[in-house]
C-alpha cells in the first residue's frame, strides 16, 4: 500500500494522451499541462478532506482522467476519479446521481471545482471485454437498456443534446476531409456527413432519453452488488440508436480479421437493433458517422493504425 504522504503521480498513459489530444476543446494544451502538474496536490487535498487512505493509482489508467483506489474512513473501498477542469465532472456526476446505482457505478462524493468524483469501488481490471464476444454483447445490451431513462427534470446541469454534440463533430469532420491525407477515405467521410445531415433532420425529441454517450464493452466493469455496472459516461440527451453505435464497432479489429467481415458487421447492426427495439437504419447511420469521425480524428493526430482500422470498419457499413 502506498504511503499516505506519497505523491499520486498521473500515469504515463494519461500524460501522453492529454499532451497529444486534450480531453475537450475547452482544455487547451497549456491547461492540460498545468492540470497534470497540479494533479498530485489536488489528489492529496481530496484525500485529506474526504478522509481517504490511498492504495494505488489505477494502471495503465484512462486517457482523460486519473483514478486512485482508496479506502474511506470506515475502511470501505472506493475509487477517486480526477478529471480536467472542462465541465465533464459535473455532467458525469449528474448522470450517475440520476441513475442512482441502476446499472451504473454509484457516486459517493463530488467536488466539481477540482474535477473530483468519489465512486464506489468496482473491479477495474475486469470489463465485458473479458467475456466471449456473444456473451459480452448480450450483457452490454441489457445493461445499456436499463440506463435509458427520461432525463431529470431539474438536474441543476444541462446535458448536451446529441444534435448539438454531433454538429461540432460534423464541423471537425468537414475540416478533416479537406486535408491531403483524407484523399483515400473521402468517400467514406462524405457519406458520414450526408448521413449526419439526414439523422439530425429527423430527430424525434419526444423519444429522447438520457444516454451514456461513450458506451462500449470497456466501460462496463465487474461489480459486487450486481454483476456489471457502467462507468465513465459522457452523458447526452437524445435517441437510443446513437448510444448503441460503439457496441456495433466493438472489437472491430477481430471482426475485420475474419472472413465475411462486411456481412458480420451488418448482422451485428441488425441483431443489436432488434434486441433493443432500435431502428436498424438509424443505428447503421450513427455507427458509420461516429466511426468515421473517430477514424479521421485519429489520422489527424498521427495515429494511423487506429484511424485506418476505424475507417475500414466504417467502409464496411
Amino acid at each position: 500500500m502506498a504511503n499516505a504522504h506519497d505523491r499520486l503521480e498521473p500515469p504515463e498513459r494519461l500524460v501522453r494522451s492529454l499532451g497529444s489530444d486534450p480531453a475537450s476543446a475547452s482544455v487547451t494544451e497549456e491547461v492540460a499541462r498545468q492540470w497534470l502538474a497540479a494533479l498530485p496536490d489536488v489528489a492529496q487535498e481530496c484525500l485529506a478532506r474526504w478522509e481517504l487512505t490511498p492504495e494505488r493509482v489505477q494502471m495503465p489508467g484512462g486517457r482523460t482522467s486519473m483514478v486512485a483506489l482508496v479506502r474511506q474512513a470506515d475502511g470501505t473501498p472506493a475509487a477517486l476519479k480526477l478529471s480536467p477542469p472542462d465541465g465533464t465532472t459535473a455532467l458525469e456526476h449528474a448522470a450517475l446521481a440520476h441513475w442512482d446505482g441502476r446499472s451504473a457505478v454509484r457516486p459517493l462524493r463530488v467536488d466539481t471545482a477540482n474535477g473530483a468524483l468519489l465512486l464506489e469501488r468496482l473491479h477495474a481490471d475486469v470489463s465485458l471485454r473479458s467475456l466471449a464476444e456473444p456473451k459480452a454483447q448480450l450483457e452490454a445490451a441489457a445493461t445499456l437498456h436499463r440506463l435509458w431513462v427520461p432525463p431529470p427534470a431539474a438536474a441543476g446541469v444541462d446535458f448536451p443534446t446529441v444534435a448539438a454534440h454531433t454538429a461540432q463533430l460534423a464541423d471537425v469532420l468537414r475540416s478533416h476531409r479537406e486535408q491531403p491525407w483524407a484523399a483515400d477515405v473521402r468517400a467514406v467521410l462524405d457519406e458520414a456527413l450526408e448521413l449526419h445531415g439526414d439523422l439530425t433532420a429527423e430527430v424525434a425529441e419526444e423519444g429522447a432519453v438520457l444516454l451514456h454517450g461513450e458506451y462500449h464493452q470497456g466501460t462496463v466493469l465487474a461489480a459486487d452488488r450486481v454483476p456489471w455496472l457502467a462507468v465513465a459516461p459522457r452523458p447526452l440527451v437524445g435517441e437510443r440508436a446513437y448510444d448503441l453505435a460503439w457496441l456495433v464497432r466493438d472489437r472491430a479489429d477481430t471482426l475485420l480479421a475474419a472472413p465475411g467481415a462486411a456481412a458480420a458487421a451488418r448482422r451485428r447492426v441488425a441483431k443489436l437493433a432488434e434486441s433493443l427495439d432500435v431502428d436498424a437504419t438509424r443505428l447503421r447511420a450513427w455507427t458509420l458517422f461516429r466511426t468515421a469521425s473517430a477514424g479521421a480524428h485519429a489520422l489527424a493526430l498521427g495515429a494511423g493504425g487506429q484511424g485506418e482500422l476505424l475507417l475500414e470498419f466504417a467502409g464496411l457499413l
